[in-house]
């Protein structure tokens, strides 16, 4: 792939967080997987004090996912979700391969990205029978890193993003970059 379209996923293409959503639709579901919130409390708490990486990987919020059918649902959970995906992007006429960079679980992002014909997808590598985080999360600098690995002298036509904090990174990369704010799209210069 030598150029690419780039984007964001979560509140890029589609509103809120894909993991998160897909936590709660399991929960209102399966009601019982709520016995994994003590596990995924001290997962998120070590996240965020950034120590103990391996119980971050271990604890991850998705760790329920090893007692239920995990394909089986995230079908049912992309049936209902994939309408609440952006009009911009479902409309845009794309002459280059799209590619989605995102720190939302793979197992859940890449089930749409192949309903929506998305040629790559770079994401956090999480199991999808274990719940376990298997890479980096793919955030902020990562997401360049990860782009780089995978993609290598890959160039993007253009990037889109809703965040410039957390995303200014990958939107250097773009020859254009466009600011996504609840699927209104504006071009953004970045002469920083």
């Amino acid at each position: 792939m030598k150029q690419a379209y780039l984007y964001d996923f979560d509140k890029t293409i589609c509103p809120g967080d894909a993991g998160s959503a897909f936590w709660l639709f399991c929960l209102v579901r399966r009601p019982w997987i709520i016995v994994f919130l003590p596990i995924q409390m001290i997962g998120g708490a070590c996240y965020l004090a950034g120590v103990f990486k391996r119980a971050q990987r271990l604890c991850s919020i998705h760790s329920f996912v090893r007692f239920i059918d995990t394909e089986k649902m995230l079908d049912k959970f992309w049936d209902r979700r994939q309408k609440s995906i952006y009009q911009f992007f479902i409309e845009r006429k794309r002459d280059l391969p799209t590619v989605i960079c995102t720190a939302s679980p793979d197992f859940i992002i890449k089930p749409i990205c192949d309903r929506l014909g998305v040629e790559k997808l770079v994401a956090t590598k999480v199991s999808i029978r274990t719940g376990t985080i298997k890479s980096e999360v793919c955030k902020r600098f990562e997401k360049v890193q990860r782009l780089k690995e995978e993609l290598p002298g890959c160039e993007f036509a253009e990037v889109y993003s809703d965040s410039l904090k957390n995303d200014i990174h990958i939107l250097r990369l773009g020859k254009r970059a466009f600011h996504t704010v609840s699927g209104r799209v504006s071009e953004i210069r970045l002469d920083i």
